[in-house]
């Protein structure tokens, strides 16, 4: 799967509308986009994710899931007979959502792509590190809350997802200045 990170970067827009650019609140004066930069390191640290997918139906799906962002790609799992497992074998299009929920400090970040399922042996160990790096004790450790994971993701009893960003978007909140960052791929 190619990555995105040795990739050109992305085309970096603030939309003013949805901004303290246009609507200045005291102190938000100047407000800009994120960098691409800031949004990978956020993608980096977070640790728990909303995928949202669609159903055959075409209702929404949302549910927590842990991810590693590693090589400009976002790596999720779950299991083969699990609703987001389903619902991407009929439609691959997705989205995974991180941040906060306060309303003055954080950004939230949303990656939206595709679901490729990862099977290159090569590619799946370096994803196993990825989730080991990041949560460390709990894959690592016994008593870890997801342990084995590794061995699942080798074994191919748990399914393995990249999502290389189509769009990105940035929602920044800092003090009463509000930013909104699309990135284009």
């Amino acid at each position: 799967m190619p990555t995105h990170e040795s990739a050109q970067q992305p085309t970096t827009e603030l939309d003013a509308r949805y901004s303290s650019a246009l609507n200045p609140r005291p102190g938000a004066a100047g407000a800009d986009a994120t960098e691409w930069a800031e949004a990978q390191r956020r993608l980096t640290q977070a640790e728990i994710f909303w995928v949202s997918t669609v159903r055959p139906d075409g209702r929404l799906h949302v549910t927590p899931v842990i991810a590693a962002w590693h090589d400009g790609v976002l790596y999720f799992s779950t299991g083969p007979d699990e609703q987001k497992a389903k619902n991407i074998a009929h439609d691959d299009h997705c989205a995974l959502t991180t941040g906060g929920n306060s309303l003055t400090e954080g950004l939230d970040l949303i990656v939206e792509g595709r679901a490729r399922a990862v099977r290159d042996p090569a590619l799946v160990e370096q994803v196993i590190t990825a989730y080991e790096t990041k949560y460390g004790a709990h894959i690592t450790a016994p008593e870890g809350t997801f342990h084995g994971i590794g061995d699942a993701f080798r074994k191919g009893d748990v399914l393995v997802f990249a999502v290389a960003p189509d769009t990105a978007y940035g929602f920044g909140r800092d003090d009463g200045a509000f930013t909104h960052t699309r990135w284009s791929f």
